[in-house]
């Protein structure tokens, strides 16, 4: 997941408006907070969501 951060950090800012470039920002939250948010990307179409979840192959001749 921490491979990710970069689109966690993004998606945290444009699907709950935290900027986590503000200074003690996650020093001011609980694990707990954090957790339940990165959850809720996962849950929402983001870039992590999209990240870990990608499409599956279509077997070749299929169509979608």
């Amino acid at each position: 997941m921490l491979d990710h951060w970069d689109l966690i950090e993004a998606d945290l800012h444009s699907e709950y408006g935290v900027d986590l470039d503000e200074p003690g920002i996650l020093q001011q939250r609980t694990w707990r907070w954090l957790s339940t948010r990165i959850a809720g990307l996962l849950s929402a179409d983001t870039r992590l969501a999209r990240a870990l979840s990608p499409e599956p192959e279509v077997p070749e001749g299929w169509r979608r």
